[in-house]
């Protein structure tokens, strides 16, 4: 997993220290892996998009695999620690979950939305091939399902949720739709589009 300190340093060989920020390498790594997909990424991609030549990722990072797992834990952490801190703003369990949602809005539309979602497009790329990314991208799903699933119990708790809503297969549901947000934010979708899906999402929960 990605260190969460901001600097790591490095050397690249005895006598020739070269020392680089590891959030900003495994940033640009995120960012190519979302906008290219794992299999389209070449190591020069790589290389490009983090500012080290190919010796200081293999040597960093082992492969290219090394990089994208690298880069995989570090995005599903910071939108995690992110979400987490809008979530805690919320008093009732219908507003967390709305955050929930104009979240996800957030990421798909525009440019961002095209970039993608690096646990949708592992999902869909990686997770037959690889055991080890498939247990990643099983883990990211069932922690975002799990939130919901609390969240709607405490809703139904707080009043701010219909009580008659069967809550694990509602945390299913949503759990569905978000994803399908980042989906449909590949294809250029609009800011308006997005917020007015989650409005209507929230529906589900009267």
């Amino acid at each position: 997993m990605a260190s969460d300190h901001p600097s790591q340093p490095l050397a690249r060989s005895p006598g020739r220290p070269r020392e680089f920020d590891m959030a900003t390498v495994v940033n640009g790594a995120v960012r190519v892996f979302r906008e290219r997909g794992y299999h389209a990424t070449s190591v020069g991609d790589l290389s490009e998009a983090t500012g080290l030549t190919a010796g200081s990722l293999y040597k960093a990072f082992g492969d290219k695999r090394g990089v994208f797992l690298a880069a995989f834990d570090h995005y599903v952490t910071t939108r995690n620690a992110e979400l987490r801190r809008r979530i805690d703003k919320q008093s009732k369990a219908s507003g967390k979950i709305r955050v929930i949602f104009l979240f996800y809005a957030e990421s798909s539309h525009g440019s961002e939305g095209r970039r993608g979602c690096l646990v949708v497009s592992s999902a869909t790329a990686l997770a037959t091939f690889d055991d080890e990314v498939a247990t990643r991208i099983e883990a990211a799903m069932r922690r975002t399902e799990e939130m919901l699933r609390e969240l709607l119990q405490q809703g139904q708790e707080d009043g701010s949720v219909a009580a008659e809503i069967h809550v694990p297969a509602m945390a299913r549901t949503l759990l569905a739709l978000l994803h399908g947000f980042r989906l449909l934010g590949k294809s250029g979708r609009t800011q308006r589009d997005m917020l007015a899906a989650a409005d209507e999402a929230m529906r589900l929960l009267r």
